[in-house]
């Protein structure tokens, strides 16, 4: 009973998370910038660094907010102006981690916080923290079904970036970049992998059951709760994959 009373917001976290970050991989993968998560997240980890390093953790918040969204907008403007936009997208990934190992230079446990950043503990999460991340996500999700689809052009692109700015700041803060890139590729990409049924319910049931499976393996096998989350869900969808594209022969 004590178990359940301690893990219950990590189990329901990590459904939340698998929840908003389906939406936007689903999206991701139809335009073809698959690293533009992995980018927002690596800068808008940039300002977690210099609060952690320099403010003591102070500011946390509105500094990964302000990093990730201006990584968005960016973003969101190089996708209709700049040619081979995934290579400028990976320089803007390269630019992030190197600031961030620059930063944390200057701390004595840089690593690690970097691992930290990396892939987060969620297993022990609170449920104050729970609360908030629901907070965030909520408005969001209902932002990306009512008020997304009615929009187009350059709104409905700097629109879809800070959204994703704004559901990355929270989620890079509670289970790391890594950790964000995997929930919101590998649930998504089983999604459309699969001809059967919505692409996007088929990943939020693929993505949850993974990712419970990795919070379970991560507490009874004591392994590390983020790379854990990665390794599992990443696995599972490329077997899963591999699997469709064999059996339609591909």
């Amino acid at each position: 009973m004590q178990v359940i009373e301690l893990l219950w917001p990590a189990f329901v976290l990590a459904i939340v998370l698998v929840y908003i970050h389906t939406i936007f991989g689903v999206e991701i993968i139809r335009r073809g910038v698959i690293f533009t998560d992995l980018a927002i997240g690596q800068i808008a980890a940039v300002g977690m660094a210099l609060s952690v390093a320099f403010l003591d953790g102070a500011y946390r918040t509105p500094l990964t907010l302000s990093f990730a969204i201006t990584a968005a907008v960016v973003i969101a403007w190089a996708t209709r102006h700049v040619k081979h936009v995934e290579a400028f997208i990976g320089l803007l990934y390269a630019l992030g981690i190197s600031s961030i190992m620059l930063v944390l230079a200057q701390s004595s446990e840089g690593m690690e916080l970097f691992s930290k950043l990396s892939a987060a503990d969620i297993l022990f999460t609170s449920s104050d923290d729970l609360w908030k991340d629901i907070a965030i996500y909520l408005p969001v999700s209902l932002v990306m079904f009512m008020l997304y689809p009615r929009t187009e052009g350059l709104v409905k692109e700097l629109l879809f970036f800070v959204m994703l700015a704004l559901t990355v700041t929270s989620s890079v803060q509670s289970a790391g970049v890594l950790v964000v890139f995997a929930l919101l590729i590998a649930p998504a990409y089983a999604g459309i992998a699969q001809k059967r049924f919505n692409p996007l319910y088929f990943g939020w049931i693929f993505g949850s059951v993974a990712i419970i499976v990795a919070l379970y393996a991560s507490y009874h096998l004591d392994l590390p709760t983020g790379y854990s989350i990665i390794f599992i869900t990443v696995l599972a969808s490329l077997v899963f994959v591999v699997y469709r594209n064999v059996k339609s022969g591909v």
